[in-house]
């Protein structure tokens, strides 16, 4: 075996651990029992040390070294591997396999008193516990900041996508927040002025939601030989590219948050079904990282799926499932309800405009519990006063506040701008392939998505991970991310 072919199959088996720790994880979120928790927390952590031990053994950077020197320069693909492989073991490397199965320890245990917090909206229940995570992630930062030479906040933000860092996101957050503060009243006073939409009248029987959900999912191109849709506290994507696992949450008086988050996570899903098989539990054969994943749920949902030409194929499907008033059902209806305007607490229900306001105050306060400069259990008051700041309403509680997502608790410190920065690329996607392709909105209206598929498999998902986020929206856009085309989406859509 060459140096490279002894590090594919190590990186083979690698992934294969983390596809491990993927399903014990969807496990735990929707078939578990409760008293499962604690041994769930040390099987992850298990895993999470042995992946760590087989990525940062000495024989890993002689083997590297070595495929490096007879690297073929003709090979794309193989190169960019390499980089990654390289970059991944730096990572490894730089952090002791104690800390690492700690942490994996720690969050799972917060994860879990952060469910009966959140119910309760106690924080001060989960705030030991937080504290914890917290210390580990500082530990965790500071190790990563010397090796890679970075901040300590950038050394997070890398981890989730490759090349992101603080001062360009700062910039791009800075400027939309000056976008918002004139476009976010604008569009209030016009939306004023139209109807007010009107909600179906449930009740919406579980049953009759969940069919209608596969089905959408179907018709957006999900192949569910290899995928399965399920229930769990908060919707989410995860799996393989052949077994992929989406999962949402029911509300009998309201079927529209199961089936936005099944078009969200449908989009996820779609996205790991595209990425190349010949380069499968290889680095570069993987997503090219979070905010390029939060495009693809993105593009689906908010750009495709709510779409005048999108809902005119919907409404009459919803009419055909619920029954009752048909014309509640009528796109102009669904457009007003669907593309609504609100100052609202909650993250997962922000329109697509306040939305990244509410990533925007993450942003900036998870760079201050990293930084050492907010402490955790003044996390509250301080989450308050930013969201007061940038929508001018103040949570009623903490359940509304800062104990509504899920992030934090189980560690995950330097994800949220791959929200904001994927709804920006979704934008600048759709653009590109609007212009390329001219029967995608054509297609939306008979419920075809195949259109605006097939330009991302061969744009983005067949791509897999040898491009960055910006090497990528260059290659597909011809321009690297410029949020003047969300900005361009928002005014077209709200404020003209």
């Amino acid at each position: 075996m060459t140096a490279y072919d002894k590090l594919t199959a190590r990186f083979t088996r690698i992934a294969t651990l983390g596809e491990t720790a993927a399903f014990l994880g969807w496990d735990a979120a929707t078939m578990m029992p409760p008293g499962g928790g604690p041994a769930r927390g040390d099987q992850l952590a298990v895993l999470a040390g042995l992946s760590h031990g087989l990525l940062s053994l000495p024989e890993v950077g002689d083997e590297l070294s070595a495929a490096e020197a007879e690297e073929d320069a003709a090979d794309d693909w193989r190169a960019a591997n390499l980089r990654l492989m390289r970059k991944a073991y730096v990572r490894a490397t730089a952090l002791p396999r104690d800390l690492v199965e700690a942490r994996a320890r720690a969050n799972s245990a917060c994860e879990k008193v952060w469910r009966d917090a959140h119910h309760k909206s106690d924080f001060a229940m989960v705030l030991p516990h937080l504290e914890e995570v917290v210390r580990l992630v500082r530990e965790t930062a500071s190790a990563l900041s010397v090796t890679l030479n970075l901040s300590p906040y950038d050394a997070l933000m890398d981890g989730f996508q490759h090349g992101l860092r603080t001062a360009e996101v700062a910039d791009v957050f800075a400027g939309y927040e000056i976008f918002l503060r004139d476009a976010l009243p604008a569009a209030e006073e016009r939306q004023a002025r139209q109807p007010a939409p009107v909600r179906p009248k449930g009740p919406f029987p579980v049953p009759l939601q969940e069919a209608l959900c596969r089905q959408v999912s179907e018709r957006l191109g999900l192949d569910f030989r290899h995928a399965r849709l399920d229930r769990s506290a908060h919707p989410f994507s995860g799996g393989t590219r052949t077994d992929v696992r989406i999962t949402t949450r029911y509300d009998e008086a309201d079927f529209t948050q199961a089936l936005l988050a099944v078009m969200h996570e449908t989009g996820h899903a779609l996205y790991e079904r595209g990425l190349p098989a010949d380069h499968d539990r290889q680095l570069v054969g993987e997503a090219a990282g979070m905010a390029v994943h939060e495009s693809q749920s993105l593009i689906v949902e908010m750009q495709a799926c709510r779409s005048d030409a999108f809902l005119s194929w919907l409404a009459p499907q919803l009419h055909k499932t619920f029954g009752g008033d048909a014309s509640v059902y009528h796109v102009s209806n669904l457009a007003r309800l669907w593309r609504r305007i609100s100052r609202g607490f909650i993250r997962v229900d922000a329109d697509e405009m306040t939305y990244p306001a509410h990533v925007i105050l993450r942003f900036r306060l998870e760079q201050a519990l990293v930084g050492g400069e907010l402490h955790a259990a003044d996390l509250p008051a301080a989450w308050n006063a930013g969201f007061k700041s940038l929508l001018g309403i103040t949570p009623p509680d903490d359940a509304r506040g800062c104990l509504q997502d899920i992030h934090w608790y189980d560690g995950a410190f330097g994800y949220f701008p791959s929200y904001t920065l994927g709804a920006m690329a979704a934008a600048q996607l759709m653009a590109a392939a609007r212009r390329a392709v001219p029967g995608i909105d054509g297609g939306l209206a008979g419920g075809d998505l195949s259109p605006l598929l097939g330009w991302l498999r061969r744009n983005v998902h067949g791509v897999g991970s040898r491009l960055t986020f910006n090497e990528l929206l260059q290659a597909a856009t011809g321009k690297p991310l410029d949020p003047a085309d969300f900005q361009a989406h928002l005014t077209g859509r709200y404020l003209a």
